[in-house]
């Protein structure tokens, strides 16, 4: 059966939708939008202007890249969801911005678990060699990460070409299924295995590499026998900081993101209120996934001390600068009163 004429592609995305997901949502992705700008770019400013001396600063800085890109993609989407623009916007959605959004969200999955197996190289499987590792030289890290981007590219570049059918209405244009040609339904199928089984090998990935960090840690704190109190807090603010924000912004969706896609195909047997309430979560977990944008300067400023003294040394000249000046007002101030005392007229 040919899945463009299915019965549970005919009910569109209206139907489904809430006070949640059309009046709740719309407001708090201009709010991280807003957010988001403001953080990443700042925390691109600082990050292009420091040298790419380590695989580490590689990778985060693509994924400021990635979290750029992403942002790029939300303004189209309370836009959408408030009315505004028309059933066009819709396709625009349909065929390039929610093509950008999930290619930027898993290229900040990639990078992620590449930051992982650098710290977990340097960390427990230190190079007894000169010269650092592999994955923590610069240009294997560069390679790598071009290599995620042409592999991210690949996927999404077909999402966007064979999302070429013609939309006559609104209800069309809502049905981005209904976009697709049929190779396009099958690669958005591909596609969607793909991202899915991406992110759990990464999941996989953090698991192995954070255990066996946080062993080693262990290990080492007993062996040296310190006041482990301090030090450790500090070490799992630095170190694990990454593993929270991945499994608080990308586990929720990735859980229900399978069966919401089992929902939507031909005879699944869902009932309508399943559907329903499938697509609650899956909007729900996807904003918790878009909210990452606002969390990754916080991982930057744990985890990268290069980004950390870049920054502490900006705040420092900017309020340096301040001081300086208030304390030649303050003199300013202090001569002119002491011009106009009687003891000097």
């Amino acid at each position: 059966m040919d899945p463009l004429n299915s019965s549970h592609f005919s009910s569109n995305q209206s139907e489904l939708g809430s006070a949640f997901t059309q009046q709740v949502l719309p407001p708090l992705y201009l709010l991280i939008f807003f957010a988001g700008s403001a953080l990443n770019g700042f925390a691109a400013w600082i990050f292009f202007r420091v040298p790419s001396d380590s695989g580490l600063v590689v990778y985060l800085k693509n994924m400021v890249a990635a979290d750029l890109l992403m942002l790029a993609s939300f303004p189209f989407r309370p836009a959408a969801q408030l009315g505004l623009g028309g059933w066009r916007l819709h396709v625009v959605i349909c065929r390039y911005s929610s093509v950008l959004f999930y290619s930027s969200m898993y290229a900040g999955v990639l990078f992620m678990g590449l930051i992982s197996l650098e710290r977990y190289v340097r960390i427990v499987r230190p190079s007894s060699c000169r010269g650092p590792a592999p994955l923590q030289s610069v240009p294997v890290a560069r390679g790598l990460a071009l290599l995620a981007w042409g592999l991210l590219l690949l996927c999404a570049l077909p999402n966007v070409l064979l999302t070429s059918r013609p939309a006559a209405d609104e209800a069309a244009a809502r049905r981005c299924m209904q976009l697709k040609t049929p190779l396009g339904v099958q690669w958005h199928r591909a596609s969607t295995l793909f991202s899915v089984s991406l992110f759990w090998a990464t999941l996989l990935v953090l698991a192995f590499c954070y255990s066996a960090i946080a062993h080693r840690i262990y290990r080492s704190y007993r062996r040296v026998r310190r006041d482990r109190s301090d030090v450790c807090r500090k070490s799992g603010r630095s170190i694990f900081s990454l593993l929270a924000v991945f499994l608080l912004c990308f586990a929720p969706y990735h859980a229900c993101r399978v069966p919401y896609t089992l929902s939507q195909m031909p005879e699944s047997g869902f009932g309508r209120e399943a559907r329903f309430l499938l697509f609650q979560l899956k909007e729900g977990t996807l904003f918790l996934a878009a909210l990452n944008v606002c969390l990754d300067p916080v991982v930057y400023f744990l985890m990268c001390r290069t980004f950390r003294e870049s920054l502490l040394r900006k705040l420092e000249r900017r309020g340096g600068g301040e001081e300086t000046r208030r304390q030649g007002d303050e003199e300013t101030r202090r001569s002119m009163t002491t011009a106009q005392s009687p003891s000097h007229l």
